[in-house]
């Protein structure tokens, strides 16, 4: 289902939930903006993939404090927001962390979101009808990879790999679909 735009950012996106708190975004150039800073350039895609993943956090101190001490220097918290196509304005806070981990036009390590207390998570009101089944994370440096996330808190499916990839198992209406 269409969702919204990004302002500033130069996206938008339509939305499936899978279950529980979670949702896939699907990110596409928006035509209207002029400026493009999402930080994965999907404009040059020949085919849809997954290229990056989030993860909802309730406290950003302790993920900033950890990402410090860790070594992974954070960007943000920045704000962000989204108009629906029914005019309701979701609000957030992302942090994304630089980290040794993307490669290939992949971001196996994910970025970070915190949902404003007053806004619908994506998943409570979009299409509903398929559920994640997995999330396969692979990469060339599979246990570094691991222990940095075990690191914030995050258990992984990981998997040693020549190239970084995400696979995400779905199951829908007509049986199980890969995304890769």
């Amino acid at each position: 289902m269409p969702a919204g735009s990004h302002p500033g950012v130069g996206t938008r996106n339509a939305l499936a939930a899978l279950g529980g708190r979670r949702y896939l975004e699907i990110i596409a150039p928006d035509p209207i903006q002029t400026t493009y800073a999402f930080p994965v350039d999907v404009r040059g895609l020949n085919e849809p993939r997954l290229v990056t993943w989030a993860v909802t956090t309730t406290n950003l101190e302790e993920l900033l404090s950890i990402a410090r001490a860790s070594g992974y220097a954070p960007s943000g918290p920045h704000p962000g927001a989204r108009t629906r196509l029914d005019g309701k304005v979701l609000r957030w806070k992302l942090v994304r962390l630089q980290n040794p981990f993307d490669r290939d036009g992949i971001q196996p390590f994910p970025f970070f979101i915190d949902w404003a207390e007053d806004s619908a998570h994506p998943s409570t009101d979009s299409p509903t009808g398929c559920e994640l089944a997995s999330l396969t994370l692979g990469h060339p440096d599979a246990a570094p990879l691991a222990g940095a996330l075990r690191r914030f808190g995050i258990e992984a499916d990981v998997k040693q790999s020549p190239r970084a990839t995400l696979i995400a198992i779905l199951r829908t209406p007509k049986g199980e679909v890969a995304l890769k």
